[in-house]
């Protein structure tokens, strides 16, 4: 590859000895492939080992896997169940190093296109709220789509910006993650037109920006909470002097990040500060085998907490009513939360915040709509929950030819009646309504596989 002849000259001047072994690495080495299991589905990571075999596991994740995607595609039918995530390894690092609790509030402020939302949603139990914001519209549309294949249940996906979810928001959030927009140069290999548009100035242009967003989740951190801090870039100027620029302006302290040991530490040195970066973590590609990456982890000194965006609607839902008969005739479960109409479309909102006058693409678990004095299911629904939830299920393994016809949109034949959710190996990729002896269709078309 041509690397800007600046590029290579700052990273000479910081590897030093180490240079020509990184030069090699960036031209020679591998491009690693990542798969990531959905560790909130029961049974996913078996399914996998049985299809794949023994995989290398990623260090710094323990959900992650080295993948080879001439082997599994994003058609398989285990990626559209949503039982894993392609992620480039090292973008792995930044949630496994974030402590996240069971019930904790976590925000992902630059969350498209959801490797990492998808990662800390499968961490949280059904306790905690996660709020996946993308200030893109067209781009959070895709954040979305990967957290309905995920299934879950209280997840919020917002299209705001980072200013107006701080006045929305303050002091509410248990742990925030901030995967920050940066100038790209841990994806060189991957995305050439990145080192065509570099420059220093850009660079220069990232770090003030990165600071600005975190300026807004620092207001948004309640007292004693986390902020994981992460780029796909080399440079100082949006790593450790960002690092050093938040330790300078707010109440906070770098702390050891989570399942990083095995990566080099930062540098106090490229801080151009007196503030220690032992803490920071680099992923390097002639060190480690994934591309550029910089983690930090932030937690509060201060003692503040505000849960004045804490909100419960206890207005009724129109919807709820025909939701619960479709429950109770064809689920095994019983779904908690609070009902919203918008439109058509009901969901099922997690308790506990208020998203009022926010841009919100996803409202929690969207579960169907209601039309005519009826509920048709949503896929998002089936996603969310396992096959022995649902009373009808229709089965097939991975090869099964009845299985790639549902996947292509064609009716199969069923036995059942009524509503029935389509399985793989006991997982629910979408539903079909059956009647006569067929399964008619009603996988979105998003869904589908060419055949």
């Amino acid at each position: 590859m041509n690397f800007p002849e600046k590029f290579k000259l700052r990273m000479k001047d910081m590897l030093k000895d180490e240079y020509d072994d990184f030069m090699r690495a960036m031209d020679e080495a591998p491009i690693f492939t990542g798969i990531r299991v959905n560790a909130s589905k029961e049974g996913a990571a078996d399914a996998l080992s049985a299809q794949l075999g023994d995989l290398k596991s990623v260090p710094w994740c323990s959900d992650g896997f080295y993948a080879d995607k001439s082997v599994i595609s994003g058609s398989h039918p285990y990626h559209i169940a949503g039982l894993f995530y392609f992620q480039e390894p090292s973008a792995m690092s930044t949630v496994s190093a974030l402590p996240i609790d069971k019930d904790d509030y976590v925000l992902d402020l630059c969350a498209a296109p959801g490797g990492k939302a998808t990662q800390a949603g499968a961490r949280l139990g059904c306790g905690g709220i996660l709020v996946a914001n993308e200030i893109v519209k067209s781009r959070a549309a895709v954040l979305s789509s990967n957290v309905e294949r995920f299934g879950f249940k209280n997840t919020i996906v917002t299209n705001e910006t980072p200013q107006r979810l701080a006045e929305k928001y303050p002091r509410f959030f248990d742990k925030i993650i901030v995967d920050a927009p940066c100038s790209g140069e841990g994806m060189f290999r991957k995305e050439p037109q990145a080192a065509d548009e570099w420059s220093e100035e850009h660079t220069i242009s990232c770090g003030e920006r990165q600071k600005r967003i975190l300026d807004c989740a620092v207001k948004m951190l309640r007292g004693g909470g986390y902020i994981v801090y992460s780029t796909c870039t080399f440079a100082p100027e949006e790593n450790e002097q960002v690092c050093a620029y938040m330790l300078e302006n707010y109440n906070v302290e770098l702390v050891k990040p989570q399942n990083m040991d095995m990566v080099s530490e930062g540098v106090t040195e490229w801080s151009l500060s007196n503030y220690d970066m032992k803490n920071t973590r680099r992923i390097f590609p002639h060190r480690n085998d994934g591309e550029g990456h910089f983690v930090a982890l932030f937690r509060s000194l201060d003692g503040v907490t505000d849960k004045s965006a804490l909100k419960n609607n206890a207005a009724p839902c129109g919807g709820a009513k025909l939701y619960r008969e479709f429950e109770s005739e064809f689920l095994n479960v019983t779904l908690d939360g609070e009902f919203c109409l918008f439109g058509e479309n009901l969901y099922l909102k997690p308790r506990g915040i208020d998203i009022d006058k926010i841009k919100t693409l996803r409202a929690g678990l969207h579960l169907g709509i209601c039309r005519k004095n009826r509920f048709e299911p949503s896929r998002a629904l089936a996603l969310a929950l396992s096959g022995k939830d649902i009373k009808n299920t229709l089965d097939f393994k991975v090869s099964d030819g009845e299985l790639k016809k549902y996947l292509s949109g064609e009716t199969i034949e069923c036995k059942e009646n009524g509503w029935c959710a389509v399985t793989v190996n006991g997982f629910p990729v979408g539903w079909g309504k059956a009647s006569g002896g067929i399964l008619k269709n009603r996988l979105p078309k998003y869904a589908r596989v060419r055949r």
